[in-house]
């Protein structure tokens, strides 16, 4: 028993004597190699263990002991093999420091890193070679590593008449089917060339370069024609199409989605003052029409690429056709923003359209679950309005789109699904402003006075974090925690001064009827600092209130009245933020 911070507690000390780490590491091992998880796995045989394959032989050494580590009726030993195809003898290994070594000696390079670094240096050389520049793609230089255990790369190249199809088709064609390196001139131009990276050496290139062109000449062929035949038709045909094509079982179809897009996009750009709601209303009309189209249906990820191009060839404004490009954006972490007026409206229609849509039918993401990317719209919503600097007040949007889904018999009611929303996406702005440093306390404060307008929270985070470092915060802490602590749980804000038994009661609230309408207005307008200065500037009358009167009296108009009054004081700092929440 000892004695900490004058209370005692009971004490324990176990000791657990280390075992030879010859007897842990079968148990270790074999915890690991079991415990490993995998989009897709199989089981194989008569087994239980469920692998991403079949596991043929395992080497397990601890310095030159075998470690006998035992998995589906395989034993460890020190037998391991290299490549399929260049090294057919089985490798003896006489001591764990050996593996690298051999195994590069039979034609595979064990360090993922060095074999990284080897992939990206010869793509580089090759291309070079050519007078090019491979394209930068740190996750198909990645997924390449580990598809390859002696990697040699080489250059292919195909017909120039198909760079007459878009660009980002020929190099979705080549990334995402073939796993090559596009190559685009100094000038960043498309030239008609990859380079490839096979497994093995540099035996019989040409040829592994001819079968390569080969297979890749197939799939551009196909580009080449679902463009022409995608562009022998007016985008604005494809439209109609898009009313037999589901969006979700209970939300509806695509034309039903294109619908409510028009309507909440227009919504948006009037909130924002833009002028050509035309332009607005039309992008939201084709934004989903090249769904239709061979293309998109062949390459998913081209939405919106694609629909750019045809709209262009169908003769529509420029902004028109950037916009249906511009709606989806942005795609992934760090991906560009819509830029044009008519792309943010039609983006952030799409986006809360989405988020409503679910949330008000429970489709609500669940830990790492996320099937419809709801995290990824939210964060959209956040970079653009905060990187356009948006004046756009979310509660209103959120309620325009619930009005759309009148047809859907939803789990959840209007202000409940906004309120969700909202707050999801409050969230999302969270995180982003703890990355630019504001500190979570103050988030905290901010966000528990919630509102629609992103931008002015952030501002309002922005001018308290500031004030907390000046010497009037500790007044203004001092205001709120003592009208406050005892208010929290008062609503009513009435006060009769007929009930007021001292001069310091009259002139706390005859400061507030004479200021509250113009600090409010400051708060309107922005001028968070200046409000808070005010708040601050209270702390004399609640000091003296404080030391002349007892708010808890037995008499309960006159504690009512009291209570109303703080409440009132309470009421101006909880606009601003809850500072209960500072630290």
């Amino acid at each position: 028993v000892r004695e900490v911070g004058g209370v005692e507690y009971v004490f324990a000390v176990r000791e657990e004597k280390g075992r030879p780490t010859a007897e842990l590491l079968p148990g270790l091992l074999q915890e690991v190699l079991t415990g490993l998880g995998f989009p897709r796995s199989m089981r194989w045989g008569y087994g239980e263990l469920r692998f991403a394959r079949p596991i043929r032989w395992m080497v397990a050494l601890y310095g030159e002991e075998v470690v006998p580590v035992r998995v589906e009726g395989l034993v460890a030993d020190r037998v391991t093999w290299g490549h399929r195809f260049l090294a057919e003898q089985p490798l003896r290994l006489a001591q764990a420091a050996d593996y690298a070594r051999c195994l590069e000696e039979a034609y595979v390079i064990v360090d993922h890193d060095r074999r990284r670094d080897l992939i990206a240096r010869q793509v580089r050389e090759v291309a070079a070679a050519q007078g090019g520049v491979p394209m930068e793609n740190p996750e198909l230089l990645e997924e390449v590593n580990f598809l390859v255990e002696y990697p040699t790369a080489f250059f292919g190249s195909f017909s120039a008449d198909y760079l007459a199809v878009p660009p980002e088709v020929l190099t979705t064609t080549m990334v995402e089917h073939q796993r090559y390196f596009p190559v685009f001139s100094p000038g960043g131009a498309l030239m008609a060339g990859f380079v490839g990276v096979r497994n093995g050496t540099d035996y019989n290139l040409a040829e592994v370069r001819e079968g390569n062109e080969r297979v890749l000449r197939a799939r551009l062929e196909d580009a080449l024609f679902f463009y022409r035949e995608d562009t022998r038709e007016h985008l604005e045909t494809r439209v109609p199409l898009l009313k037999q094509v589901v969006y979700q079982a209970r939300l509806g179809t695509v034309w039903a989605k294109v619908e409510r897009l028009q309507d909440t996009a227009e919504f948006i750009a009037r909130q924002l003052g833009f002028e050509d709601l035309d332009t607005v209303r039309r992008a939201a009309f084709l934004c989903k029409a090249d769904l239709e189209t061979s293309m998109v249906y062949e390459f998913p990820e081209l939405q919106g690429v694609m629909g750019r191009y045809y709209a262009r060839v169908s003769g529509e404004p420029e902004e028109v056709a950037q916009a249906i490009f511009e709606h989806y954006l942005p795609r992934f972490a760090g991906d560009q923003l819509p830029a044009t007026r008519a792309g943010i409206a039609v983006s952030l229609a799409e986006k809360c359209d989405n988020l409503v849509g679910c949330f008000c039918i429970g489709l609500r993401p669940s830990g790492s679950a996320d099937p419809y990317a709801l995290r990824r719209q939210a964060l959209g919503i956040v970079h653009t309005v905060l990187a356009r600097d948006l004046r756009l007040d979310l509660t209103q949007v959120l309620a325009r789109v619930y009005q759309g889904f009148s047809h859907v018999p939803p789990d959840h009611g209007c202000e409940e699904t906004c309120r969700e929303v909202l707050d999801f996406i409050l969230q999302r702005l969270r995180g982003v402003l703890l990355e630019r440093g504001v500190p979570y306390d103050v988030l905290d404060a901010v966000l528990e006075s919630p509102e629609g307008d992103l931008v002015r929270l952030v501002q309002r985070a922005q001018a308290l974090a500031a004030f907390k470092s000046r010497p009037e915060h500790e007044d203004l802490m001092v205001v709120f925690n003592r009208c406050f602590n005892l208010s929290r749980k008062w609503e009513r804000t009435a006060v009769d001064p007929a009930c007021f038994e001292h001069d310091a009661e009259r002139t706390l609230f005859e400061a507030l009827e004479a200021n509250t309408g113009e600090w409010n207005r400051r708060l309107q307008a922005g001028e968070y600092e200046a409000y808070l200065q005010e708040l601050a500037g209270l702390r004399p009358m609640v000091d003296a209130l404080f030391d002349a009167v007892m708010v808890m009296v037995e008499d309960e108009r006159v504690r009512a009245n009291r209570l109303g009054l703080l409440r009132r004081v309470s009421n101006l700092c909880l606009q601003m933020g809850d500072f209960s929440r500072l630290v």
